[in-house]
């Protein structure tokens, strides 16, 4: 067999569409227009590329945004105080603060200043907290775009033993969490763990978050188990891969995902859904 591609760049482009003319219609109806504000410190290069990926992503949407750029020497004090003052303004509806950040400035300490409200990247701990709980939130948008894409191909997760390759706060755990929700059944390995093998190779969807180009290979995959590859590796010759090898894996696989064209556009869609979805709740106030 050879595996069905889920791609993302596709999906991303059909859901945008959709978002377009949602936007479309709060401006028409209730003269509303979503409003992102994304916050960028320092001049990390791939930082920069992923806002002016968001950015474009919200101009094709309809959706208004504006980056503020601060130097990597900004006080931490400065930056909670500029975030409490887009939590004021009742003209922006979702705030991202773009991570990582300097050494000096403590990452939780942003997060938690950002209003639950307008957290559109589903970090703070009181959406986290929701999302655990079952509760309607923003949510983590990797993962949520994760769960997008199983969807789109009618992937059954309900009662499905579900393997997550990864612990971070961004990915691994949320997307976990996100699959209980659905019902599956939910393993989740890293780098500590023994014998990865043994659960991988029992997994009806893998979900590889690792950053380590090419470490899943066919023997670590099921017959007939989808798999979604998270990690976006640059070679030594400029490429990108994931952390799949996407060449041997998807003549096992029922479905994989890609890298590039993968989970990357996906992110950034989810980001503009939680964004029209903060607008719509501001809106009803």
């Amino acid at each position: 067999m050879t595996a069905t591609i889920i791609n993302g760049k596709e999906l991303a482009h059909e859901i945008r569409g959709s978002m377009k003319e949602e936007v479309s219609q709060l401006i028409m109806n209730e003269g509303l227009t979503p409003h992102l504000t994304v916050i960028i410190v320092g001049d990390n290069p791939a930082s920069k590329s992923y806002v002016r990926g968001k950015q474009k992503a919200s101009d094709e949407t309809g959706i208004s945004s504006d980056v503020i750029e601060l130097p990597s020497s900004v006080t931490e004090e400065k930056l909670l105080q500029m975030i409490q003052e887009l939590n004021n303004d009742h003209e922006v509806h979702g705030i991202l603060v773009q991570l990582p950040l300097p050494d000096h400035i403590r990452e939780e300490n942003v997060i938690v200043t950002i209003d639950p409200d307008k957290d559109v990247d589903g970090f703070h701990p009181i959406n986290i907290g929701r999302m655990m709980t079952g509760e309607d939130t923003f949510f983590p948008c990797t993962p949520y775009g994760i769960i997008t894409m199983l969807k789109s191909k009618d992937i059954q997760i309900e009662g499905k033993h579900a393997v997550v390759i990864g612990r971070s706060n961004i990915v691994g755990k949320p997307v976990g969490q996100l699959l209980l929700n659905e019902n599956a059944t939910v393993t989740y390995c890293h780098s500590r763990t023994e014998n990865l093998k043994e659960h991988t190779t029992r997994a009806d969807i893998v979900i590889a978050a690792i950053g380590k180009p090419n470490v899943i290979t066919t023997d670590y995959v099921k017959q007939g188990a989808a798999v979604i590859d998270v990690g976006i590796n640059r070679l030594e010759d400029g490429s990108l891969t994931g952390d799949v090898d996407f060449d041997t894996v998807k003549q096992k696989a029922s479905y994989l995902t890609p890298v590039p064209k993968g989970v990357g556009p996906m992110t950034i869609t989810m980001l503009l859904k939680n964004t029209i979805k903060a607008a719509k709740g501001l809106s009803k106030q």
